[in-house]
């Protein structure tokens, strides 16, 4: 079903041939999206602690590679600090807010692998046991555990579209490397199960277990198991088991509903339209297109605190956070979790990133969890993934600094990244 087209929030970056007062939202209401409307309503820009100016710099470079936006929180040695830069929205003067919401990506999925490790520490789930047991309605590969799908070595298609060695592509399922498509079909709300019977309506990449493939279908497959497992929704198992306790409270599992907390800097989306490119804010979008795959809203504050305490025990029994963090040998991906070792003199990482549709976010914590850097940025996306290469500089940059020894060079020097990343633009 394909929605008419709209562009939102700010009049000034509406495009007049594009938009449509008249356009639908989606009936899929979050009531904790209404609640969280009016907390949080933090707006102005901060730095706790001495002042940075290598990390300032390092955000100006990122906003000078084509970033709109950035902001970072760092929690180390020596204490907290925040910084922005850039713009929250084109056209406007105003830094993004220190601690704005934002889409987070594909750091959705260490929430929900923490969700499948927590169930396999109850005795409900068995990590090396074959997924079928749990979602026996799709027909899954005998051959596929949960362990597989948390680490990306099921072969399942992924349903946001493939991409091969040889530069070819396969679609799925419009995303945001679809152009116009996508765009016209933002607020569409897509089930689970159909993304699923999608992806495994195509040929595996690979034989289960015999290499590696960063698939969005793992996880709405893990969700789903989350949900067959408990009686309840993966949105009621993410706010008791982890948002609850930690007190995010800036946290959302949105379902379907396009809203994003105030406050928060803009997304947009380039494309192209009968040979014009166009310009739109998709801030809001319906995110049912990626569902457990990168859903989530969430700040850097509550990113910090989830990932610290992750690292630090309190989400996870220590035999079962030490398999999260096993690195598969050829991605150094554990169960929803990345592992890097920034070199000598650098500290041994644990991460995950992810963007899509204009935002974007980073997480970061050293093993211990007493060291951390969280980012949200903002962009303008295109079908092209043309920023890509400016969010893994950004993203190597920082680390850098923070973790590294500050050791990096200029900005414009090319970089390779140390590990595979989720870019901003692939698709969560």
């Amino acid at each position: 079903m394909t929605k008419t087209l709209r562009t939102t929030q700010n009049p000034t970056t509406q495009n007049p041939a594009t938009h449509n007062p008249t356009t639908e939202n989606p009936t899929t209401e979050n009531p904790a999206m209404q609640n969280l409307a009016t907390e949080n309503r933090t707006t102005g820009n901060s730095a706790a602690g001495p002042d940075r100016p290598a990390l300032r710099k390092v955000l100006q470079e990122v906003v000078d590679s084509g970033i709109t936006g950035i902001s970072l929180r760092v929690h180390d040695e020596r204490g907290e600090w925040t910084g922005s830069a850039g713009v929250a929205e084109l056209g406007g003067s105003a830094e993004p807010p220190a601690d704005g919401h934002v889409r987070i990506g594909s750091n959705t999925k260490t929430f929900t692998a923490t969700l499948v490790l927590q169930l396999v520490a109850e005795g409900k789930i068995a990590l090396d046991a074959p997924a079928d047991d749990y979602l026996p309605g799709f027909g899954l590969d005998r051959r596929i555990t949960v362990r597989m799908l948390l680490q990306h070595t099921s072969g399942v298609f992924n349903f946001t579209g493939e991409f091969y060695e040889d530069g070819t592509t396969v679609p799925g399922i419009p995303s945001t490397i679809s152009g116009k498509e996508w765009v016209d079909q933002r607020f569409h709300t897509y089930r689970p199960d159909d993304l699923v019977r999608l992806a495994l309506s195509k040929p595996a990449r690979f034989e289960p277990g015999t290499d590696w493939s960063y698939s969005n279908t793992n996880y709405v497959l893990a969700r789903m198991l989350v949900e067959e497992v408990t009686g309840r929704s993966c949105a009621e198992e993410t706010r008791e088991r982890i948002l609850v306790p930690l007190g995010l409270s800036g946290t959302i599992v949105p379902g379907a509903s396009p809203e994003i907390p105030q406050p928060h800097a803009h997304a947009y989306y380039r494309y192209e339209d009968a040979g014009r490119p166009e310009t739109v804010d998709v801030t809001r979008v319906n995110p049912s297109w990626i569902s457990a795959g990168g859903d989530m809203i969430s700040t850097t504050r509550d990113l910090h605190t989830f990932i610290s305490a992750l690292a630090g025990g309190r989400l996870l029994p220590a035999p079962l956070l030490a398999e999260m963090r096993a690195p598969h040998p050829k991605s150094g991906f554990g169960l929803g979790l990345r592992v890097q070792d920034t070199g000598p003199g650098g500290d041994t990482l644990l991460f995950h990133n992810g963007g899509a549709g204009g935002h974007a976010a980073l997480m970061y914590s050293t093993l211990d969890g007493s060291r951390t850097l969280t980012a949200s940025l903002n962009y303008v996306d295109d079908a092209a993934l043309s920023l890509t290469l400016p969010f893994l500089r950004a993203q190597e940059r920082l680390v850098e600094e923070v973790f590294g020894g500050g050791r990096s060079g200029s900005a414009d020097e090319p970089a390779e990244p140390a590990e595979p990343a989720e870019a901003a633009g692939t698709n969560g």
